[in-house]
């Protein structure tokens, strides 16, 4: 995927079971698509949490957040209401968007290695254009430096 081009649309559920499709957006909001590796685990809860700490500037810049993971939506809920979280997370369980997104990679711990996601951040401008990607990120102060990138979309 390159910069400029349209992003892949999808339609996935979000904790709730409401289908959430990217083209939605399209016309009035960006989107920052963050896709993230396991509900509940120690990253994914810290990247989570951040995300809904700035959940009231993203919203000032005319921006949704979205979180995927190939979690289905009752590990959702429980993971938004445990944690109080505001960002809507979409179920990625066949894995399609992670394909289409590129983030479905084989990842190397040491001697073995499986397939997972790799935690990244995409942004979409109101045109449905992929603006920026941030790919094999950290979580921790991850949701601030998006913030900034979408300041900065103009």
């Amino acid at each position: 995927m390159e910069i400029g081009q349209q992003a892949p649309d999808f339609s996935l559920a979000d904790s709730d079971m409401t289908k959430v499709s990217l083209s939605d957006y399209r016309g009035n909001k960006n989107v920052v698509l963050f896709f993230y590796p396991k509900d509940d685990t120690t990253g994914c809860t810290i990247e989570a949490l951040e995300f809904t700490d700035l959940q009231d500037e993203f919203d000032s810049l005319d921006t949704v957040v979205l979180g995927v993971s190939k979690d289905n939506c009752m590990s959702h809920a429980t993971f938004r209401d445990k944690h109080g979280l505001s960002v809507r997370l979409l179920a990625d369980v066949e894995g399609e968007v992670c394909e289409a997104y590129e983030v479905w990679k084989e990842i190397k711990r040491g001697e073995k290695s499986a397939m997972g996601i790799v935690r990244s951040t995409f942004i979409v401008d109101k045109d449905g254009k992929l603006r920026d990607s941030m790919i094999e990120v950290s979580h921790k102060g991850h949701a601030r430096n998006v913030l900034k990138r979408v300041q900065g979309l103009g």
